[in-house]
C-alpha cells in the first residue's frame, strides 16, 4: 500500500479476499469445529460469568473459643487453652502440656543431652552454650542422678527433664470445645458489606456440611474430621488446621447470591520426622514471687493445634464493557477452523495427506510470494526451463551458475511461451517486409573465445557477473535464432505498432529513434518470457539476446549502458 500522503490514501476501505472451496467434507469439519467453538464460548460466558466485572474481597474475622475440660488435676476454662496472638486471622487451642514446676535462678546439672553427658569435669568446658542446652555450663562434671553425670549449668533449675509429649493427649476432650467464628466481608468496587452470621442466627446450631452449612459455630472436633484427620492422633504433638472461608457472590439483581462456603484442611506436614519437630508447640512461662522475694515461675511447653483462617473471594456484576470484550476475544477461536481445514490442505506431513492436484490448485489460489524491496533480486528464465527463477544472493561468481528459487505464478500472469521452432526451420510471415530490422545487419564480429557459462554458443565475452548470462542451462540452439524470437522481438512492424501504440504523434524517423526500438525490444522480450508484472524491473536478458537486439538496433556510438549494477 502506497504510503498514506493525502485525503484519497485515508479515505479508502480494504477488505480480504476469500477462497471459497465447494467441498463437503471440509465444509462439514468447519461447521463441526465452529460448533464447538461456540458452545465453549456460550459454557463459559454462564459457568464463569465473564459478563461480569470482578472485585476481590476485604475482610476482617473475629473468634470466640467456648468450652470447659478437666483432667486429673485441674479444670480447664477458655482463659486457660486459648492462646491467641499466634499469627494474623488464627487463635491456638491448648490440647497437650508439660509442666516444670518451682523453678528458680541458680546452678544445677543439665538434662542428660548428647554434649552435655561427661565423665570429669575436662569435658565440660566454662562459659559453654549449646542451642539445645537449658543454660549456660559453670566448667563442672557434676551427678545428674545416680547413673549419669552431666556438665553443670547456669539456668533456672531443675531444668525441664520431660522431652516427650504425653500420650494420650491431656487436653482430649477439647475436641466437643466449639468456635464461633465472625467474617464481615467488603468490596469495594461495588460498595456491598455482608457477613456471615445472618440476622435470623440460631445460637444453638452447630456446623454440618449437608444439613447447617451456613451455621458460623464449628465443633472442633468435626473441623479435623473435615480436615480428614483424627482430632485425639493430632493432638499429642499438635498441628496447623487451615479454615477456609470462599465468598463467591454474584450481586446481578436478577439472580443476586452472597454467601459463604467453608472448607477444612491440614496445613502442616505430618509426615515430618522427629528430628524436623513435627506438630506444633512452643514453651511459656508464668512467673510468681516466693515469700522471701526470690523469684519462681513455672516452664510450660504447651502443644496446641493452630487454626488459620483463610479468607477468599471474589464478587461479581453484569457489566457491558466486560461482556464486550469477552465476545471479542471469544470470536478468535472461530479461526481455529481455517488452521485447521488449512492444514489438512496444505500438510504433506502424513500419509492420507499425500499431495494431490487439488491441494496444488488451493496453494496456488491462496498463496502468493512478495519480497520485500531488495537490491539482490533478480529474475531469470531458461529456454530449457519451463519455470522464472528468483536470484536472491550477492553474485560472487557468474549468474549462469547461480540456482535460484522457482517462483509461482498465478494463472492469467504468465503465459508459457510455445516450443520454439530449431533456428534453421523455414519461417512464412505475412509480408516479409516487416521483419525488416531499422537497418541493414552487416557481418557480426566474430570472438574466437566462447564464455565458459555460454551453453548456446552465441553470447559473448563480458565482465560484470550479473551481465554473464546464457538463455540456456545445458547446451542447444540459442533462442535469439528461433523464427519466434525475429517476430516478437525483431520485427520493425511490431515495433512500431508498440511505440505508437504508446505514443501516437512518435516521429520513429527522427534521429534517436535507433534508442528507441532497441529498447522496445528488450521490453518486449521481458514481457513474452517473464509476463507483465512487477518482475519486469528485475528480469535480466540473456547475454545473446541482447546482443543480438544491439546488432539488429545499433547504437550510433557503439556505446552501450548495459544493465547498471546488480549487486
Amino acid at each position: 500500500m502506497a504510503a498514506c500522503c493525502s485525503l484519497k490514501n485515508v479515505c479508502e476501505y480494504e477488505t480480504t479476499k476469500v477462497v471459497r472451496i465447494q467441498s463437503v467434507f471440509y465444509g462439514s469439519v468447519k461447521w463441526a469445529i465452529h460448533l464447538v467453538v461456540l458452545v465453549y464460548v456460550c459454557v463459559v460466558l454462564v459457568a464463569d460469568r465473564r459478563y461480569q466485572k470482578k472485585d476481590s474481597v476485604i475482610s476482617s474475622v473475629h473468634v470466640k473459643v467456648k468450652g470447659v475440660s478437666q483432667t486429673d488435676t485441674r479444670v480447664w476454662d477458655t482463659a486457660e487453652y486459648t492462646i491467641p496472638g499466634q499469627g494474623v486471622n488464627s487463635f491456638l487451642v491448648l490440647t497437650n502440656i508439660i509442666m516444670t514446676e518451682n523453678q528458680i535462678q541458680g546452678l544445677c546439672p543439665e538434662f542428660p543431652i548428647t554434649k552435655a553427658v561427661c565423665s570429669t569435669s575436662k569435658s565440660c568446658t566454662e562459659g559453654r552454650m549449646d542451642p539445645r542446652s537449658n543454660g549456660i555450663q559453670t566448667g563442672k562434671c557434676v551427678n545428674y542422678n545416680s547413673t549419669v553425670k552431666t556438665c553443670e549449668v547456669s539456668a533456672w533449675c531443675p531444668v525441664e527433664s520431660v522431652k516427650t509429649a504425653p500420650r494420650p493427649a491431656i487436653l482430649k476432650s477439647a475436641e466437643n470445645f466449639t468456635v464461633l467464628i465472625k467474617n464481615n466481608v467488603h468490596f469495594p468496587k461495588f460498595n456491598y458489606t455482608t457477613r456471615n452470621v445472618s440476622p435470623e442466627f440460631n445460637t444453638s446450631c452447630i456446623y454440618s456440611k449437608h444439613k447447617a452449612s451456613l451455621c458460623p459455630i464449628f465443633r472442633l472436633g468435626d473441623i479435623l474430621q473435615e480436615a480428614g484427620e483424627n482430632f485425639s492422633e493430632v493432638a499429642v504433638e499438635g498441628g496447623i488446621i487451615g479454615i477456609e472461608i470462599n465468598w463467591d457472590c454474584n450481586l446481578d439483581k436478577w439472580l443476586h447470591r452472597c454467601r459463604p462456603s467453608y472448607g477444612f484442611r491440614r496445613l502442616d506436614d505430618k509426615r515430618t520426622s522427629e528430628a524436623l519437630y513435627p506438630g506444633y508447640n512452643f514453651r511459656f512461662a508464668r512467673y510468681y514471687k516466693r515469700a522471701n522475694g526470690k523469684e519462681e515461675r513455672t516452664l510450660m511447653k504447651a502443644y496446641g493445634i493452630r487454626f488459620d483462617i483463610l479468607i477468599f473471594g471474589m464478587a461479581g456484576r453484569f457489566d457491558f464493557f466486560e461482556l464486550l470484550v469477552y465476545i471479542g476475544s471469544a470470536l478468535s477461536y472461530f479461526g481455529l477452523a481455517q488452521l485447521v481445514v488449512d492444514f489438512l490442505l496444505t500438510s504433506y506431513t502424513f500419509p492420507c495427506f499425500k499431495s494431490s492436484p487439488v491441494k496444488e490448485y488451493y496453494y496456488n489460489k491462496k498463496y502468493e510470494t512478495v519480497l520485500g524491496p531488495r537490491w539482490t533480486v533478480l529474475y531469470v528464465t531458461f529456454l530449457d526451463g519451463p519455470h522464472i527463477l528468483m536470484i536472491d544472493k550477492w553474485l560472487r561468481t557468474s549468474l549462469q551458475n547461480i540456482k535460484g528459487e522457482i517462483i509461482h505464478r498465478r494463472r492469467g500472469e504468465f503465459v508459457p511461451a510455445p516450443k520454439l521452432p530449431h533456428p534453421d526451420s523455414p519461417v512464412c510471415p505475412p509480408n516479409s517486409e516487416e521483419l525488416q530490422p531499422l537497418q541493414t545487419r552487416g557481418e557480426k564480429p566474430s570472438f574466437r573465445e566462447r564464455p565458459s557459462w555460454c551453453s548456446c554458443g552465441e553470447c559473448r565475452p563480458a565482465g560484470p557477473f550479473w551481465e554473464q548470462l546464457c538463455c540456456r542451462r545445458t547446451g542447444g540452439a540459442c533462442i535469439a535464432g528461433a523464427s519466434l524470437f525475429e517476430q516478437l522481438v525483431l520485427s520493425r512492424s511490431v515495433l512500431e505498432f508498440v511505440l505508437l501504440y504508446k505514443e501516437p504523434l512518435l516521429d520513429l524517423r527522427a534521429e534517436g529513434s535507433h534508442r528507441r526500438f532497441r529498447h522496445c525490444a528488450y521490453q518486449q522480450y521481458i514481457r513474452w518470457r517473464f509476463g507483465e508484472g512487477e518482475l519486469e524491473a528485475r528480469a535480466v536478458i540473456p547475454n545473446c539476446c541482447r546482443w543480438k537486439i544491439r546488432d539488429a538496433f545499433p547504437s550510433e556510438s557503439g556505446e552501450y549502458s548495459g544493465l547498471g549494477k546488480k549487486k
